[in-house]
C-alpha cells in the first residue's frame, strides 16, 4: 500500500471510529437506570446497540474496499464479512478483528438481525442486558484492533 492510500485508509478508519464512539457514548446514556418496564427505553437501547453493529459493520467495508472487496456469498454477506476481518490474508492485509471481538461482533450480529425483522416482538429486558454488556465491551476492543491493524499495516512494504 502506497503512502498516500495508507494516509486515507487511516482517515476513513478514523472518521468512522468516531461515530462508533458516538453511537457509544449515546449508547452508555440511553443505558443508564435501565429497567424492565420501561419499554422506550428498552428499544432505544436495542436500537443504539443496532446502531453500534452497524457502524461497526461499515468499518468493516472500509478495509473490504481497501483490500479484497470480493465477499460473494450474499446469502451469508454479513457472516461471511465478519469472518473475512478476522483473518489474515497472507500478501494481502493482517486480519482485523481479534477473535473476542469477532465473537463479540458475531453475538450482536445475531441481535441486529432479531432487532430488524421480529416486528411487534416486545424487547426482552434479560436478553437487551446481555447484549448491551457485549455492547458495551465492543467499543475497548475495536479501538485496540484497529491501532493494532494501523500499526501493522504501516510497517508493511
Amino acid at each position: 500500500m502506497d503512502k498516500n492510500t495508507l494516509i486515507i485508509l487511516k482517515t476513513d478508519l478514523n472518521a468512522q471510529l468516531k461515530l462508533i464512539q458516538s453511537i457509544s457514548q449515546k449508547l452508555n446514556e440511553r443505558a443508564n437506570g435501565l429497567n424492565s418496564d420501561d419499554i422506550i427505553r428498552l428499544e432505544s437501547v436495542a436500537y443504539q446497540i443496532h446502531n453500534l453493529y452497524n457502524a461497526t459493520e461499515d468499518l468493516l467495508k472500509i478495509v473490504a474496499t481497501y483490500f479484497e472487496n470480493n465477499i460473494t456469498e450474499m446469502t451469508k454477506w454479513h457472516s461471511a464479512l465478519l469472518q473475512r476481518m478476522a483473518q489474515d490474508i497472507v500478501g494481502i492485509r493482517p486480519g482485523l478483528l481479534s477473535q473476542e471481538t469477532f465473537l463479540l461482533l458475531n453475538s450482536l450480529r445475531g441481535f441486529r438481525h432479531f432487532f430488524r425483522h421480529a416486528y411487534g416482538t416486545p424487547i426482552e429486558y434479560e436478553q437487551l442486558k446481555i447484549n448491551l454488556d457485549k455492547a458495551r465491551n465492543l467499543l475497548p476492543n475495536l479501538e485496540k484492533d484497529i491501532a493494532n491493524f494501523i500499526e501493522t499495516i504501516s510497517n508493511l512494504d
